[in-house]
């Protein structure tokens, strides 16, 4: 009797213990949601929750590709930097007078060859992912400052599909949200769906098991870290159609909101676990963080500090859940 009920309460545990690690991003998100409502009822307004969803937009952007990268045991510091380095590419491409929105494919294009550089250093020059992306982070964003020479590029021009891709509405929601929410569910098909995004658990569950088993582990990463980039300058693309300009400092600690959001949606940092839907529920905390302190008047400074304490909390949950 007594091993039955030890029996019992282990596959309660159990089962307590796996909803909290499903559902546990989505409580903490309404609770956050629940909580700034009350401390500031504007939140909810539908202007300010649409302004939210064009402000997470590019993180989520990051985040996605972030997920990849992170599922095979992974890191990608260079995000920032190629968002940087294609935007400035893409602007400098419309001044010289190509269309905008083939400069933005090509820019897009061009943000997948810098994230297949970081993918071949990894697998190809055996460098680890965090020193491989370390220097190319550096060294885009050293490219970007000597094509701007430190400047800004404006005079984009007024062409309207570039207007709208950052700035635009599309049945009353904003075009980078609904460019979000279909990158979304691409993605999600393509990692929950595809022999492509079981290849990438299994490389991140055991990277030597997934070798024996025929998978083409280097060119599965390169495709990764390319997909990385791309996200990266689509969501510098849209970052510039908003400012209507190229800025060379653009992108900075981009990259550190979009692991944080990773880790904050469930995504171990050892690899092979983890979902993206859990990702779009950490950036939208993020998002509802940043928003709910801005409409709260907390001082940029604090923002900061609150921000750090959120993201350590995560890792050492993430690292509880992996010990």
């Amino acid at each position: 009797m007594k091993a039955n009920n030890e029996v019992l309460n282990g596959s309660k545990g159990n089962l307590l213990q796996t909803i909290t690690q499903k559902l546990g991003p989505f409580l903490g998100l309404l609770i956050l949601v629940i909580f700034v409502s009350i401390m500031n009822p504007s939140f909810l307004e539908p202007l300010n929750i649409l302004n939210l969803l064009r402000q997470v937009s590019i993180n989520a952007l990051i985040a996605f590709g972030m997920t990849f990268v992170i599922l095979t045991g992974g890191i990608d510091l260079s995000v920032g930097a190629i968002l940087a380095l294609s935007s400035a590419l893409t602007a400098g491409m419309i001044v010289s007078g190509i269309d905008p929105m083939l400069a933005i494919l090509i820019g897009a294009l061009l943000g997948a060859i810098f994230g297949a550089v970081n993918g071949l250093l990894i697998t190809k020059g055996k460098m680890a992912p965090f020193i491989a992306t370390l220097a190319t982070m550096t060294l885009f964003r050293g490219l970007t400052l000597v094509y701007t020479e430190g400047n800004p590029i404006t005079g984009l021009g007024d062409n309207i599909l570039f207007q709208l891709f950052g700035r635009g509405y599309f049945l009353g929601i904003p075009v980078p949200a609904v460019t979000m929410i279909v990158t979304f569910v691409v993605l999600y098909i393509l990692l929950h769906k595809t022999p492509f995004g079981r290849k990438t658990y299994a490389i991140g569950g055991n990277e030597k098991a997934a070798l024996i088993s025929g998978i083409k582990v280097p060119r599965v990463k390169v495709l990764i870290y390319s997909l990385s980039g791309f996200l990266a300058a689509l969501a510098g693309a849209i970052l510039t159609s908003r400012l209507n300009s190229a800025q060379p400092t653009a992108g900075e600690s981009y990259e550190l909101d979009a692991i944080a959001a990773v880790v904050l949606g469930g995504t171990s940092l050892s690899g092979g676990k983890g979902r993206i839907f859990g990702t779009m529920i950490g950036v939208l905390i993020i998002g509802v963080l940043n928003n709910g302190l801005n409409l709260l008047g907390v001082s940029s400074f604090y923002q900061q500090v609150v921000k750090g304490i959120v993201i350590i909390i995560a890792v050492l949950l993430d690292r509880k859940k992996s010990a």
